[in-house]
């Protein structure tokens, strides 16, 4: 874990990022609180000045629901502006009632028109000999039965390493993969990277791994054939992920029919190789 200190707060400035990217039942429960928040305020305004017909005085409670009735623009006319501060709060409440309703019908509809992909990535990743190379490998998997239009993956591995002026350094560096991208992805893709001469990995034991702090950092970015739109997603990978000597469990098996039988169960399951 990384703690950041110093950094500038921007809170207000990325409110709208934020919203989008928490969960659809925390975003429902601010706008209810933020509905709520308005209508205690004018609440309190009608309190103040008095003038509105119909509420009972010194009744907070009829004067926040006058002011929803305002803001949601209900209007029963039990209860009404007669003073000229009244008329001038309902007319404020009016004008605010319209802009939040605005803001808020934006901010939903971004957040329900985005299209987010249903991506499994392997609880872990396998070292294990493929062709007669040490391989490291992990397993994608696409949740849905859209089409993943020319999926692309790249891999980042970090890992501290000792420069030659004897400083440690935070070294990262793209891992060459035997197939970055899949012209249509649809259920299963096992990533491989050959650790080979040429592999930063070379030669690495379990003990190295863990001494390494190695980090794999994981992105996928295609099409959604159905909404057209980009869908990407990301995976992490620490050194305790990385299971060496083991290789992923069989999860495909022909029928007697010819068929091909995908057993989603094995997904993650791993075996000794």
């Amino acid at each position: 874990m990384i703690w950041v200190v110093g950094a500038e707060r921007t809170v207000l400035r990325d409110a709208y990022h934020s919203f989008l990217r928490i969960r659809w039942s925390a975003s429902l429960a601010l706008i209810g609180l933020a509905f709520m928040a308005v209508n205690v305020v004018f609440a309190s305004v009608y309190e103040v000045v008095g003038g509105v017909d119909g509420l009972h005085q010194g009744s907070f409670f009829d004067a926040l629901v006058f002011s929803v009735q305002t803001l949601g623009t209900i209007g029963y006319g039990v209860m009404h502006p007669e003073s000229h501060g009244a008329n001038i709060a309902m007319i404020v409440e009016a004008i605010t009632g319209i802009i939040f309703t605005a803001v808020v019908t934006g901010l939903v509809f971004a957040k329900f028109s985005r299209t987010t992909g249903r991506i499994a990535f392997s609880d872990h990743c396998v070292v294990c000999t493929h062709e007669g190379v040490p391989t490291l490998m992990f397993r994608v998997g696409n949740q849905r039965s859209n089409t993943i239009v020319e999926a692309t993956l790249h891999v980042v591995a970090s890992y501290t390493h000792t420069t030659k002026e004897g400083s440690p350094f935070y070294k990262l560096i793209d891992l060459p993969l035997t197939r970055n991208r899949m012209g249509g992805m649809r259920r299963g893709w096992l990533v491989m990277h050959p650790i080979d001469e040429a592999s930063p990995f070379h030669g690495i034991t379990a003990e190295d791994a863990k001494r390494m702090e190695i980090e794999l950092e994981i992105s996928l970015l295609g099409f959604d054939d159905v909404t057209l739109q980009t869908v990407h997603a990301m995976h992490h990978y620490g050194d305790m992920h990385i299971k060496f000597g083991q290789r992923f469990a069989d999860s495909l098996t022909m029928l007697a029919n010819g068929d091909m039988l995908l057993d989603m169960t094995k997904f993650h399951a791993t075996v000794p190789e």
